[in-house]
């Protein structure tokens, strides 16, 4: 017989259970492929239940993004530290997990999962997840040794998201791309943006 009663602590218990779990379906196969089933069903909930806790998909997208910014930032601060690695391959390592973050437990958005999800979201959830965006970008560049200004930080998210973006979109989303070059194009572009931060270590940030 399910459990009609939950207490507040046995909530809080399901509802990170089943942000956990979908964070790591969706890094593993995609935010499009994952289904609020095979969350609640993973967790061992109801659907009525599942949507106690969250009303739609998206909500519970957000709240999983909101999740991994502070270990994509401990994941960051690990490689600076390490003292086996150069400042360039450290920061190419971190750009190549997230390029390919089925790999690394790093959810990342397609183009079509970002037009569902702006779509969807209302304003007020838009801002906030702009906001905790770009918090999580500035304290990166921070991380990297790079003093961050809204210039910096604005031009930072763009190039890494469409490293992410293009190499997730080859070839079903841009289909006049060469797939056989995917890998190419993913690492010249790190590459170019291993060099563009490198230009701003080494300038004073103005603003």
């Amino acid at each position: 017989m399910p459990k009609v009663g939950y207490s507040q602590q046995e909530r809080a218990q399901i509802r990170r259970a089943l942000v956990d779990t979908a964070l790591t379906l969706m890094a593993k196969q995609g935010i499009r492929h994952t289904t609020v089933e095979q969350i609640y069903k993973s967790v061992g909930i109801s659907r009525s239940f599942f949507y106690s806790f969250f009303p739609t998909k998206e909500d519970l997208i957000v709240e999983t993004f909101y999740l991994q910014q502070p270990r994509i930032l401990a994941y960051a601060r690990s490689l600076m530290e390490d003292p086996a690695l150069s400042w360039r391959e450290g920061v190419r390592q971190f750009l190549q997990a997230c390029c390919w973050g089925e790999r690394s437990g790093i959810a990342v958005m397609t183009i079509e999962e970002q037009q569902q999800l702006f779509a969807r979201l209302s304003e007020e959830s838009m801002q906030t997840f702009r906001f905790r965006q770009r918090q999580l970008f500035g304290r990166l560049l921070e991380c990297f040794g790079i003093r961050a200004n809204d210039d910096r930080i604005n031009l930072f998210t763009n190039i890494s998201l469409t490293a992410m973006i293009v190499r997730r979109a080859i070839p079903e989303t841009l289909p006049f791309f060469v797939p056989q070059a995917a890998q190419a194009t993913v690492d010249f572009q790190i590459e170019a943006i291993l060099d563009a931060l490198e230009k701003m270590a080494e300038q004073p940030a103005s603003g």
